[in-house]
């Protein structure tokens, strides 16, 4: 999933972007309403966590203006004022709690975008982050995930190495090393390795593309 947390507690939301790093996400961070409001308008996300008070603008304020523009991604909203329902999470929270409810409002946004992406014989679940090749499990590193399933989304296309430095390694310059190199080659040796079709090419002088070569 790709998420944006707005969380003025600095804290927090390190940590919140750390874990749920760690479990194989993309997570943005913005620290008061207004530059949460402009990530969620620039950008795409699967699921915004906000918290209930913020500085300039609060959690509220920052999801009627979005649903005022036609943005309707779930929100999860982080509150200590008690409330309760789907889109509440009352602090203090666990992390194991956050990422369940997180889940599932995903999933609740299932039926506007795959939650199972496919290429020939390849499958990734984005939910429960299993991955199978001819009903085969494939065993991925977090960072493998996210490439896979940044390259399956794009299936058919050229994928740059920029679009992958800033769209699985949340960087916004190249710092001049073989990190992709590395990675891709490690991932094809798990999808490709063994089966008569590749799956993953490289495009000389461009990037890579997932494609079925049927």
């Amino acid at each position: 999933m790709r998420l944006l947390i707005i969380e003025d507690d600095r804290d927090a939301a390190d940590y919140l972007v750390k874990a749920f790093r760690e479990v194989g996400h993309v997570a943005d961070l913005a620290v008061d309403g207004e530059e949460g409001l402009a990530h969620a308008l620039d950008s795409q996300y699967d699921v915004l966590i906000v918290d209930r008070m913020l500085p300039k603008l609060d959690g509220l304020a920052v999801i009627g203006t979005l649903r005022g523009k036609g943005i309707e991604t779930p929100a999860l909203i982080l509150s200590a004022l008690g409330q309760v329902g789907d889109d509440y999470l009352p602090k203090p929270y666990s992390f194991s709690e956050l990422l369940a409810r997180t889940e599932a409002l995903a999933r609740r946004r299932g039926s506007r975008e795959e939650t199972v992406y496919r290429v020939g014989d390849l499958e990734l679940d984005r939910l429960s982050h299993q991955v199978t090749r001819a009903g085969d499990e494939i065993v991925l590193q977090p960072r493998e995930f996210r490439l896979l399933e940044y390259l399956m989304k794009h299936a058919g296309q050229v994928v740059t190495r920029t679009m992958l430095l800033e769209n699985v390694w949340d960087y916004h310059f190249d710092p001049q090393t073989n990190v992709i190199d590395v990675h891709i080659s490690r991932l094809r040796s798990k999808i490709d390795k063994g089966f008569a079709q590749a799956l993953l090419h490289t495009v000389r002088g461009a990037g890579y593309m997932i494609r079925d070569g049927k």
